[in-house]
């Protein structure tokens, strides 16, 4: 087992080669145009915005301050990942506390990558009687959906090349995600 100095050194390295896809200004900036389009469209609809953990903790954080109108908030959490940097199979580890029948959900995750697990909440909001589902994301890649994925999120705040990224809730073998920012690993660093 790798000693805690040799992870943090390990993670330092890994830190001082990546590259600073987005700052905190743009990341902020992008969550500052989402509340305004989330608003437009979500204002009247007394939404149960569902979080989806851990990732999307930070920025929804941030994105809940600017949201001005009467919502709920709970959270899901779903993940492929497991502390590695290439995703699995699906293991649903806490469900909503609240009902979901004849809500309109808005689903926040930190990334869209394939987007078999987004979908896989979707479908899971559908099954459980929501009305209307939305999806946001603060980070949609710019790569090929899984066969199975036919949709893109409703709201998005920033789009990167299909790179391994952390910063800003999104984790590096589970370190890095208080990164100030969206940054993509070295390629060396992908596995």
């Amino acid at each position: 087992m790798e000693r805690l100095d040799e992870r943090k050194t390990k993670i330092q390295e890994i830190l001082g080669k990546s590259d600073c896809l987005y700052d905190l200004a743009a990341v902020e900036q992008a969550i500052d145009r989402m509340a305004g389009e989330i608003t437009q469209q979500l204002q009247d609809t007394g939404p149960l915005i569902l979080c989806v953990m851990i990732g999307g903790l930070v920025p929804m954080g941030r994105l809940l301050t600017r949201l001005h109108f009467p919502l709920e908030v709970d959270y899901i959490h779903v993940t492929r990942y497991q502390s590695t940097t290439r995703g699995g199979d699906l293991h649903w580890l806490v469900s909503p506390r609240q009902s979901l029948k004849n809500r309109t959900i808005l689903v926040f995750d930190d990334v869209m990558d394939g987007g078999l697990t987004l979908g896989a909440i979707v479908d899971y909001c559908k099954q459980a009687g929501a009305k209307k589902v939305y999806t946001a994301v603060l980070v949609s890649k710019d790569r090929p959906r899984e066969a199975n994925v036919h949709f893109e999120p409703d709201f998005i705040g920033l789009k990167t090349a299909d790179r391994y990224i952390f910063g800003f809730g999104l984790d590096y073998h589970e370190y890095l995600r208080n990164a100030p920012g969206i940054y993509a690993i070295a390629k060396e660093h992908e596995s």
